[in-house]
């Protein structure tokens, strides 16, 4: 990793840093062939991917996690553990409670006229839950939880099983404790097509949520014209921000723990003084080569970055530029920054603030858009899993007020019809 400063970047290599090539494009074609045949023959190409790709050898009854499959992953949970993800779901459950809005308001522009909102939940999701190379009940909380907290009457879990056709019991009981009404034993392109186009076992679902790795995300996008999705949600990344109070060896470890979760996340760190990048060199060559995962982070590492700004604005316009899923800040004052923070997925303030407590425990949600979707796209949310009717109600004398303004411009734009039925509510005929 070479250390460089923002200033004496290559205008390439900063459209590189700031584009993070996903290499979607590359699987497009394969995943395509994988929707066409679970859309052409349904269970049949479900089952034949689970074993071609999980190694799993199901039937069609199998493909569902049956509430005796639950009980038993209860059993198999250390009490620890279960413990945690108790408490975990808890301030889920009550930060997304505060995002909730009122169901039904109205209010009255002027007399006799009256407008509101109905939020109403949707009829159903799907969540995807990744597995792979780890386990990731986090991800059933966080992709669950809100939509219990809306009050959609039907929520989906997909998940890949093992090789031997069962599902990680903590993974499991994570989608049961968080509300799931169903656990599908499906992962990759597959349990998307499943989910927006629906099989004999499988019903299908309004929206799709929920991370995953390039061909999840590559088969979300290819079918939003079926389903709605949250947003593209690839590698995982993070920028830090850090001036001369920040410790070096709190910054490498966030970089690593960033970089232990696949050999295409993304960590970059931006430092307002040099002596901090130089010291977060050293202590990633240190800490390194001693992670778990050390394969996988020095293969991230590869391709992540420490770079130097000239002064704090400098930091904080390339932060928004670069529209980082996770954004640290370790600076002397860091909500005088977060002021002028524009684009991010998630914002972590202090030195007490990793990322790992936002993955977790804090109760904020972790399934965020990456790879710059940030500039566009929230985090996930309540409002992922609800759908917002406008609502009016008039009296008489109310539409009388209304009645030039509506008349005018309706016969302005050739719609009479339009003006018509105004007129002929209050007894009038042109």
């Amino acid at each position: 990793m070479i250390i460089k400063w923002l200033r004496d970047l290559k205008d390439e290599d900063l459209r590189a840093l700031l584009s993070r090539e996903t290499g979607i494009q590359d699987v497009l074609p394969n995943v395509n062939e994988i929707l066409m045949e679970v859309g052409s023959k349904g269970d049949e190409a479900l089952l034949k991917f689970t074993e071609k790709f999980e190694g799993a050898k199901l039937d069609k009854e199998g493909l569902k996690v049956s509430g005796e499959e639950i009980d038993a992953a209860y059993d198999a949970v250390d009490e620890k553990l279960l413990e945690a993800l108790a408490e975990a779901a808890e301030n889920i459950f009550a930060f997304h409670d505060e995002q909730r809005e009122r169901d039904l308001w109205m209010t009255e522009v002027t007399a006799g006229v009256a407008v509101g909102q109905k939020v109403v939940p949707l009829d159903s999701v799907g969540a995807y839950v990744p597995g792979g190379r780890a386990a990731y009940p986090s991800s059933a909380l966080m992709s669950v939880i809100p939509a219990r907290v809306a009050e959609v009457p039907r929520i989906v879990v997909c998940t890949p099983p093992r090789a031997d056709g069962s599902v990680t019991p903590l993974t499991t009981v994570a989608a049961d404790m968080a509300g799931a009404d169903e656990i599908y034993k499906l992962g990759g392109a597959q349990a998307i097509a499943a989910l927006a186009l629906g099989t004999e076992t499988v019903p299908k679902v309004s929206k799709i949520v929920g991370p995953g790795n390039i061909y999840v995300t590559a088969a979300k996008m290819l079918m939003r014209g079926s389903v709605e999705i949250d947003f593209p949600a690839g590698p995982s990344e993070v920028l830090i921000i850090a001036d001369r109070t920040a410790d070096p060896a709190i910054i490498a470890s966030d970089m690593i723990a960033q970089a232990e979760h696949d050999p295409h996340s993304l960590a970059v760190l931006v430092a307002t003084d040099d002596l901090v990048a130089s010291a977060v060199e050293e202590e990633l060559n240190i800490q390194a080569p001693g992670a778990d995962r050390k394969e996988i982070v020095l293969q991230s590492l590869e391709h992540s970055a420490i770079l130097v700004a000239d002064d704090i604005d400098e930091a904080l316009n390339f932060a928004n530029a670069f529209a980082p899923e996770h954004l640290e800040i370790l600076t002397l004052d860091p909500m005088e920054a977060l002021r002028s923070v524009r684009h991010a997925g998630s914002v972590f303030l202090g030195r007490y603030t990793p990322v790992a407590a936002g993955d977790y425990a804090s109760g904020t949600n972790h399934v965020l858009p990456t790879s710059g979707y940030a500039r566009h796209f929230s985090g996930l949310n309540v409002d992922h899993f609800t759908k917002k009717m406008t609502v009016q109600m008039i009296t008489e004398d109310g539409l009388r007020i209304l009645e030039e303004t509506v008349t005018t411009l309706a016969e302005a734009e050739g719609l009479k019809a339009h003006a018509e039925s105004v007129r002929r509510r209050l007894g009038k005929r042109e």
